[in-house]
């Protein structure tokens, strides 16, 4: 018998389900493993020949904080600011109360009065990640992180080294992370991203849900148009006044037609409609910008405030520039007013930049411009159109000061990689009297 008799004999002889717990094959419909008694089983008639996968943590900070503290393992548990700021995850039991991310802190605490709140550990969670991160690549180089907690995977081609196949490779890389690292994720398969990252979202936590390429336009058609990559508030409401609420309406449209109302963006609803994705899971994902900004305890509109913490900012995002060896040629401003409506303003560079100075000069006539005695609760500042920080801050002829400024930059960063961040300071951080 040869090699490849065998394989067609094992693709024959497997069944559509297996369990979760065990992996153990099943033969029928059961409602438990007949090898360990468990009721978490998977089924689909074509689970063993999907290979793309999206995996996300659940409510990752919140497990993260749970795993290291037992106590809090049976309370709602909020991970986000303090009373100004707003909610970046939630565990399961508060939301069950309604507490969503990017909610406002005042109205979590309103929904879950007995949570426990907690500030966010960026590096512990980073620290983490880069442990799930690594099991991901144990199963395959094809892995594209799309945020700290979640990734796309190919499986394909992995069948022959891990001997199983990607759906029981998946269940198994998600029990490793529960056994080895101690929180949980959830499992999204399907024939490309679109359609995984949406089954990924269908059964939280623990989940493991399967779209396959049979069912995918039945599938489709009775969701919300809202669940299509891309489409936001604005166009879902342009797209509900239009009278079209479920992708299944979509189906039956013109490809031209929807490009004639909606643009490029016409197409995509089009071949998203009939999960129809192209996108490749690419491993080397670029970062896109460098960004930080803060939310204040209180509502801040006096310009010169305002300044002084974007300056902060600035000197932030050039930090992770400089170490990241990058450069941005855009500059972009965030701001949030006290009543939440968000105000960006961007400024494109003639040359990239990595500088404090230059990214302040470029977003500080943009803050001037907004702050007319608006109350502002949030302020941000980032670079985009990134390059390489070989490029950064040619001299600047029509501003010989420039180079004199970017020599003081430099030489305070020296200082500070010698005796630490805080050894100098800008004078522009300081109150005016």
């Amino acid at each position: 018998m040869t090699a490849d008799t065998e394989r067609e004999e094992e693709k024959e002889e497997r069944t559509p389900g297996f369990c979760r717990d065990c992996f153990t094959p099943l033969e029928g419909r059961v409602t438990r493993c007949p090898a360990c008694n468990r009721p978490r089983l998977v089924w689909h008639d074509e689970i063993h020949a999907l290979s793309i996968a999206h995996m996300d943590c659940d409510a990752f900070y919140a497990a993260v904080e749970k795993r290291d503290n037992p106590e809090l393992r049976d309370k709602p548990l909020i991970i986000g600011g303090g009373q100004r700021g707003v909610v970046s995850t939630a565990c399961y039991i508060a939301r069950i109360r309604g507490v969503r991310s990017a909610m406002p802190m005042f109205k979590a605490k309103a929904l879950c009065p007995d949570a426990v709140v907690l500030k966010p550990d960026m590096a512990k969670y980073a620290a983490v990640a880069k442990e799930v991160r690594a099991l991901m690549r144990d199963l395959t180089p094809l892995v594209e992180p799309v945020s700290i907690d979640e990734a796309f995977l190919d499986l394909s081609g992995t069948e022959r080294l891990h001997h199983a196949s990607p759906a029981i490779s998946a269940a198994k890389l998600v029990k490793r992370i529960e056994t080895d690292i101690g929180i949980t994720a959830s499992i999204g398969l399907s024939h490309n991203k679109f359609l995984a990252k949406m089954a990924s979202d269908l059964d939280k936590p623990r989940g493991f849900s399967v779209i396959g390429k049979v069912e995918t336009i039945a599938f489709l058609a009775e969701k919300p148009v809202s669940m299509i990559w891309g489409v936001g508030k604005s166009l879902n409401a342009k797209l509900s006044a239009q009278g079209i609420t479920h992708i299944g309406q979509l189906q039956h449209m013109e490809e031209n037609d929807l490009m004639a109302r909606y643009g490029v963006m016409g197409r995509r609803l089009w071949r998203l409609s009939r999960g129809q994705d192209a996108r490749i899971v690419e491993p080397s994902h670029e970062t896109k910008s460098i960004s930080t900004e803060v939310t204040f305890q209180t509502d801040i509109s006096l310009k010169a405030e305002l300044d002084r913490t974007l300056w902060k900012l600035c000197e932030k995002v050039s930090a992770r520039a400089k170490e990241a060896g990058l450069a941005g040629s855009t500059i972009v401003l965030k701001l949030k007013t006290g009543d939440f409506k968000s105000r960006t303003r961007n400024l494109t560079l003639h040359d990239p930049t990595q500088l404090a100075d230059r990214i302040y000069r470029a977003a500080s006539p943009m803050l001037a411009r907004e702050a007319d005695g608006t109350p502002f609760r949030l302020i941000g500042i980032g670079i985009s159109q990134l390059t390489d920080g070989d490029l950064a801050d040619p001299p600047d002829m029509l501003d010989p000061g420039s180079m004199r400024r970017a020599d003081a930059e430099r030489a305070m960063d020296k200082l500070r990689a010698k005796f630490g961040k805080d050894a100098i300071i800008s004078g522009r951080t300081l109150p005016k009297k």
